[in-house]
């Protein structure tokens, strides 16, 4: 065992992983050997940011899902389509945007072997990990506007004291990574399909969802 693999928590970093000035492209393909936190053991591969390198928008979510994991794109499973419909409503397209999450490798548990693999939160320490690849991300592509997913992204970007639900639906302005960032924090669309009552969960994603169209217009 490596190690990389036996430094403490607070140690781990993708930074060595990530090079200099490179394109989404190169990015993705370096993060493909990511070693950076002990999440890519179990993972299937890294799951990678999708999308133009001059997209306007960036949408941000947590981790990829088994279905991300499985076939390599982020937010292809039922909470992506979800998005997907109401990114559309709120009037924003969704093949405009490009989407990645703050952290790479799917983290999953498993009641017994072969089971199926349920989602497991990342922790704060393997967000920051992974923060090297999002910086470049952002580096490249510039966004005009960031909208937040959720808590694990929004402490990823803005710190451990962000709470969604303090904030969520109003236009921000930080300094995120050196840049002065424009950000829109809602829930996470996993937690509409979760919700007792999913319609008025998704109401309140697509009015968040509204914020920011109306920030881009």
């Amino acid at each position: 065992m490596s190690s990389r693999a036996e430094a403490p928590e607070d140690a781990y970093t993708a930074a060595p992983f990530v090079p200099d000035h490179a394109g989404l492209t190169a990015l993705r393909r370096a993060a493909a050997g990511c070693r950076g936190c002990p999440l890519h053991r179990d993972a299937t591969q890294t799951v990678f940011g999708a999308g133009s390198a001059h997209a306007r928008l960036m949408l941000v979510g947590e981790q990829p899902g088994d279905q991300e994991d499985r076939r390599g794109r982020p937010f292809v499973g039922p909470a992506g389509k979800l998005l997907d419909r109401a990114l559309e409503e709120a009037g924003l397209d969704p093949a405009d945007a490009y989407v990645t999450n703050a952290v790479k490798h799917f983290k999953f548990t498993r009641a017994e072997p072969r089971k199926r693999r349920i989602h497991k939160a990342p922790t704060l320490r393997e967000a920051t990990a992974c923060g090297p690849w999002l910086a470049a991300e952002l580096a490249v592509v510039g966004p005009e506007l960031i909208v937040v997913l959720g808590a694990t992204a929004g402490k990823a970007l803005l710190g451990s004291s962000f709470r969604v639900t303090e904030v969520r639906g109003t236009v921000l302005e930080e300094e995120i990574h050196g840049r002065r960032e424009r950000l829109v924090p809602t829930v996470h669309p996993s937690s509409v399909l979760r919700a007792d009552d999913r319609e008025a969960a998704y109401r309140g994603l697509v009015a968040d969802l509204e914020v920011a169209a109306r920030a881009l217009a």
